[in-house]
């Protein structure tokens, strides 16, 4: 069985999970688009909730490029202690600053090209600064967003790029935004890695997964 959802079928797919989660957004504690692309680097294999137990103390500290590249790697370290990979994120804010502050006034930059030559900016972040930052329409694909694709069957893909590339084709310009968010939420409450909740999930009809359980 095909293992990719029917073309007529996503519409309908998209409409579910809006109204599933009306209110998803960015899980990452921000007030301005500095502090989200600080925020989406330290998130970088580790949970938002514990970057948000950190930034606080960080951006009471440094609110802005100038002042972030003025603490020591000590005193980063000290403060991102709590979350993983802690050193070298802590060595790629401090670098990032410097290059904010000294090259872009200390605005982060509204371009992707721009944005992934910061330290620690891949892909992923430079696409969640992007879209939640800037408005701009984009697909941020993460761990759940990957996964989600592929299992529900939005895409079949094999590497995150191409299941970038594949959800931007196959789902509306004007969705891309919300369903990325949509398909975060719904693979932290209902779509878990190991253990999916079938049974409470409202979009069970149109999954190709769920299909071919059903067929077997």
């Amino acid at each position: 069985m095909d293992k990719v959802v029917i073309k007529k079928d996503i519409p309908l797919l998209v409409e579910r999970l809006e109204k599933m989660y009306p209110d998803a957004e960015c899980a990452l504690d921000h007030r301005n688009t500095f502090e989200l692309l600080i925020a989406t680097v330290l998130s970088a294999q580790t949970t938002d909730k514990s970057v948000n137990l950190v930034t606080p103390e960080l951006f009471a500290k440094a609110p802005d490029a100038n002042a972030l590249k003025g603490l020591s790697q000590e005193e980063l370290e000290q403060i991102l202690r709590r979350i993983g990979m802690y050193r070298s994120k802590a060595k790629n804010i401090k670098a990032l600053a410097g290059i904010l502050a000294e090259k872009y006034q200390g605005v982060v930059p509204d371009r992707y090209e721009e944005l992934v030559t910061l330290p620690g900016v891949g892909r992923k972040t430079a696409n969640v600064v992007l879209s939640v930052g800037f408005g701009q329409p984009r697909i941020a694909v993460d761990t759940h967003v990957f996964r989600l694709a592929n299992r529900i069957g939005l895409t079949q893909e094999k590497d995150v790029l191409k299941t970038e590339m594949a959800l931007m084709e196959a789902l509306p310009e004007e969705h891309w935004t919300s369903m990325h968010h949509a398909l975060i939420f719904h693979g932290r409450q209902v779509c878990s890695a190991r253990n999916p909740h079938c049974e409470d999930c409202g979009i069970a009809d149109l999954c190709r997964k769920n299909m071919d359980e059903v067929i077997k």
